[in-house]
């Protein structure tokens, strides 16, 4: 009997509003704005978005609050397919809200969060298991801790594959990151959090390190130097050893806004992962669509087409680099 969905998301989905500056203003000149988009983001919440804009059955678990800009939420997830029957309401306005400065030169962002912000995150009571089990993926961003890991170790006893979107960091990976670290099959992070987590600086080094910890794929990603894979075990030995560690290449676009970049390539990863494809394409694919979601303004607001992914692949080949 087909699973009822392919990938549930437990974490983040954010209400993004994105202003595209000149230069941050201040109080003797706030000039500079030159757009302006009310737009949705959040890691695992992106990253469903992405993957049911792509065809796969998601679904997505998260708090909401009780006003307009929760019920926006929960309708935003579901205009791409993404089922919330799972969110879990909390008494009073949404606390998911961040403003998002983007500067219009480079495409980097400054993010303000609104007061509150995740202060009431989800138990592991309040989850149902038998629906964290209902699709072969778990999607993680490390946020609601307790319920994570308990959703983490669920997945792991039903034989499911656990996903973890681990930010970007320079500060030490605490205790409860580390925890589900050791439950995940696939570790996606951002720059420094492999060496923060291993104390390897090299990236093929951390990444080599991470994989003792627990995963089984560890991918690096690096933003404009592209990314760093390395596998273990079943995924090492079908990629053939020449592939088990390989980098794969950003590709060149030009860049509008890179808010929600990261969220975006775990959407695209979850595609290749759900529809088993290799590391190598699963990597490719994901930095493609990537790309083509900073050519435009707003978190969620340039998923590319199928077509367009696979044309950028086409346009640009690159063979990737072993270790």
């Amino acid at each position: 009997m087909e699973a009822r969905h392919e990938v549930i998301g437990l974490g983040l989905a954010i209400v993004d509003v994105v202003l595209r500056v000149e230069r941050m203003p201040d109080w003797d000149d706030p000039r500079g704005l030159l757009d302006f988009a009310l737009a949705d983001g959040g890691p695992a919440g992106t990253a469903c978005f992405v993957a049911s804009t792509f065809g796969l059955r998601t679904g997505f678990v998260d708090t909401v609050g009780d006003d307009d800009l929760g019920e926006h939420r929960r309708r935003s997830l579901e205009r791409a397919g993404v089922d919330t029957s799972r969110l879990v309401p909390r008494e009073g306005p949404e606390d998911h809200v961040v403003v998002v400065y983007v500067d219009a030169s480079t495409g980097e962002r400054v993010f303000s969060f609104r007061r509150g912000f995740l202060s009431r995150p989800l138990t592991a009571a309040e989850l149902d298991r038998a629906y964290i089990e209902s699709a072969p993926i778990l999607h993680l961003d490390g946020s609601h801790s307790e319920a994570a890991l308990a959703a983490a170790r669920w997945m792991k006893q039903s034989g499911g594959t656990v996903v973890l979107d681990a930010a970007a960091t320079s500060h030490k990976v605490l205790e409860p990151a580390r925890a589900l670290v050791a439950e995940t099959d696939v570790l996606i992070c951002g720059s420094g959090f492999a060496p923060m987590l291993t104390g390897e600086e090299d990236v093929w080094r951390a990444g080599r390190a991470a994989l003792e910890l627990g995963p089984r794929v560890v991918v690096q990603t690096e933003g404009a130097n592209g990314s760093y894979t390395v596998s273990r075990g079943t995924d090492a030995r079908r990629a053939g050893a020449r592939d088990a560690e390989f980098h794969t290449p950003a590709f060149e676009v030009d860049v509008v806004d890179t808010t929600g970049a990261g969220d975006t390539f775990h959407g695209a990863y979850l595609v290749g992962l759900a529809r088993g494809w290799s590391l190598q394409r699963c990597a490719s694919f994901s930095s493609a669509v990537a790309a083509l979601h900073c050519t435009v303004l707003g978190n969620r607001k340039g998923i590319p087409s199928m077509d367009d992914a696979l044309a950028l692949m086409a346009a640009q080949p690159a063979m990737a680099a072993e270790a």
